[in-house]
């Protein structure tokens, strides 16, 4: 019997562009690779321009690549007359056409795919296979397969174990170097006046045809773009070139400046390799590899702390949300602890609020499709749980507008680590805060309208009174959280005169909560 009939169409989603996947290592002319943009991906939720331009190019280009390896590629365009913008129709589509006799796919990221690939795969007549994204450092189960009940699930305990079984910044008896597994005290610095923050490395490719493409189809976006001067990587070769640039320019500073914000300043120190990193243009390991390679070549210009901050956002805390997400969807979409229900401020889309904090972050977020991991957990975040904001609204939010955001990373973050609306399965406390926070750690209150010292008054900045009446609101729930202690023996003690006119400028605040 000859087998020679025997051909296969594998599926590549928009963040599996993974070009030292096993599947590439050689080119077989009876398998072909089917890539599609889809309205399915593009109207889930509103997103950012940059982000859809970003994903439809990064395609296109991994597209090419494949073939100018050899690899036979079909590519449906958003505007195909035969495109059903949907994975499965598309997929059964070209199945049925060219006679195709078996269907591989990847592992999809995101449960939402996960369970419509998984349906798709149920009624194929034709026999499927599911691959590994070969990406990430774990696999989906291994965070809940380590942490079994009884055991609670801890990211620093997680966090130890990947350093050891990655060998990385690890001595010679298995000990972290230097001593310490977590230098976090050292990356809490504000920016001294003084200090010149070095430019970001910016890319100018035209993707004005792309942009075309998507306003013909009438896809609703949010935010702006330069399109014929498109400064995010969509290559592996640019996402590369990001990567040496932080690791030989931006390393240096990272970790003392990696929570501090400046207006104007959109990038500060920071990587920006998520985006490249979350659809796979890079993988985790590469990056770690390069950070501490430059580390170790340059000991003495770079202190210890700045390395161990970045490597603990990589191999800890973002495969840590990975195994949160596998282990807790899909219940956690819907979890909402505290019960919030207040809709998300009309300005969140405009940036237009007279708070400098939130102007800066929201108007960054619209321009640039990225805002750093402190301006979303203490500005925007912080902001939207004092308000009491339906988790829902600002899933939604965080989901469209940042270029990196992708359900499994964004929702963990945000519902969990930002929102607290799971309850404490992310983070062991709500990250909130007043002015005073805000003020330390950037320059945004030096130029507000609002006054960060003020609790009450016209000119009292909202963060202040926000703060004490999320916790006059919040006792039951949160009284008995021991790290919360401290915060409500301050507010006992206050004098009950001075509590109320608190709270009551926090109910004007958010009564007049669009004004703000």
């Amino acid at each position: 019997m000859s087998f020679d009939h025997h051909k296969t169409l594998r599926l590549i989603l928009g963040d599996q562009l993974n070009i030292n996947h096993t599947w590439f290592n050689t080119v077989d002319k009876s398998i072909t690779y089917l890539m599609m943009e889809v309205r399915s991906e593009t109207d889930y939720s509103r997103h950012h321009i940059q982000k859809v331009i970003a994903f439809f190019a990064s395609m296109q280009q991994f597209a090419r690549e494949l073939q100018e390896q050899g690899h036979q590629v079909i590519y449906m365009f958003l505007n195909d007359e035969t495109n059903f913008h949907r994975f499965d129709q598309n997929c059964l589509y070209w199945i049925e056409k060219d006679d195709f006799t078996r269907f591989e796919y990847q592992l999809p990221d995101e449960y939402r795919v996960d369970e419509h690939l998984k349906s798709f795969v149920s009624t194929l007549t034709i026999p499927s296979k599911v691959f590994d994204t070969e990406h990430f450092y774990t696999s989906r189960k291994e965070l809940s397969d380590l942490f079994q009940p009884p055991k609670s699930i801890v990211m620093e305990k997680f966090y130890r174990y990947m350093r050891k079984k990655h060998n990385v910044l690890m001595d010679e008896n298995n000990k972290p170097l230097n001593g310490k597994w977590n230098f976090d005290q050292d990356n809490r610095k504000k920016i001294p006046k003084s200090h010149k923050i070095i430019s970001p490395l910016l890319f100018s490719t035209n993707l004005k045809p792309i942009e075309s493409e998507i306003i013909k189809s009438n896809i609703v976006t949010i935010g702006s773009v330069d399109s014929e001067h498109f400064i995010w990587p969509i290559s592996r070769a640019q996402s590369l070139q990001l990567l040496d640039f932080f690791a030989n320019h931006c390393l240096q500073y990272f970790g003392s400046f990696q929570d501090a914000m400046a207006p104007n300043e959109w990038s500060i120190y920071h990587s920006r390799l998520s985006y490249s990193l979350n659809i796979k243009l890079i993988s985790p390991k590469e990056v770690i590899d390069k950070v501490v390679e430059v580390y170790d070549q340059h000991q003495t210009e770079i202190e210890y702390h700045q390395v161990e901050g970045f490597v603990r956002q990589i191999i800890g805390w973002r495969e840590y949300m990975r195994g949160i997400y596998w282990l807790n969807m899909p219940k956690f979409a819907s979890l909402n602890f505290f019960n919030h229900t207040t809709k998300l401020p009309s300005w969140f889309w405009t940036g237009e609020t007279k708070m400098t904090c939130l102007s800066s972050a929201i108007n960054q977020s619209l321009d640039f499709a990225y805002a750093h991991h402190i301006q979303r957990l203490m500005i925007t975040g912080n902001f939207a749980l004092l308000a009491g904001v339906h988790p829902d609204d600002v899933d939604d939010w965080y989901l469209g507008i940042y270029i990196d955001a992708i359900e499994w990373v964004e929702i963990t973050n945000t519902r969990g680590m930002s929102q607290f609306a799971d309850g404490g399965i992310v983070g062991t406390k709500p990250y909130v805060s007043s002015a005073s926070y805000i003020n330390k750690m950037s320059s945004y209150c030096e130029s507000c309208y609002y006054n960060a010292s003020l609790k009450t008054g016209d000119k009292a900045c909202p963060f202040n009174s926000l703060y004490w009446n999320f916790f006059e609101k919040q006792e039951e729930r949160l009284s008995n959280n021991p790290r919360l202690g401290m915060m409500y023996s301050v507010w006992k003690k206050m004098n009950p005169s001075v509590k109320k006119e608190i709270l009551n400028q926090a109910e004007y605040y958010l009564n007049h909560i669009n004004e703000l």
